[in-house]
């Protein structure tokens, strides 16, 4: 029992500091059938996303061009272009990228977007690249 006393104490700490006043963020990323830089993102990106740190903090939902949204979702203005990837916090729409500029700017961009809320901190790029 005294062994697991740290192991308990620091999720209880890991609640209180992220407990129910924290934001929920999520990417929704819109697209429609035929869609090649859906195509080209999904090949890039996909499959990695849910494993980076703005993956994890904001989940990817997809949605489709002329809907529907995921429930709860409040947007700036409907989406024309696919694909567009829409930042969310508590459902809320904080930012988007509308088109898919490339796997590089793709990050910067989704990283300033996050980083903006205050909810997230941008990864320190990789030193030598």
């Amino acid at each position: 029992m005294l062994k697991s006393l740290p192991a308990l104490f620091m999720v209880a700490l890991t609640t209180l500091i992220a407990g129910p006043g924290a934001a929920e963020m999520r990417l929704v990323m819109v697209e429609q059938p035929g869609c090649v830089y859906c195509a080209e993102w999904d090949h890039e990106i996909a499959d990695i996303y849910p494993l980076t740190p703005e993956g994890k903090a904001a989940p990817l939902e997809r949605a489709q061009l002329r809907g529907p949204y995921p429930e709860g979702v409040n947007l700036d203005m409907p989406p024309i272009f696919t694909p567009t990837f829409i930042l969310l916090n508590d459902g809320t729409e904080v930012g988007r990228i509308e088109g898919y500029p490339g796997e590089d700017f793709f990050w910067g961009l989704l990283g300033q977007m996050m980083a903006a809320t205050g909810e997230f901190a941008a990864p320190a790029p990789a030193a030598g690249g």
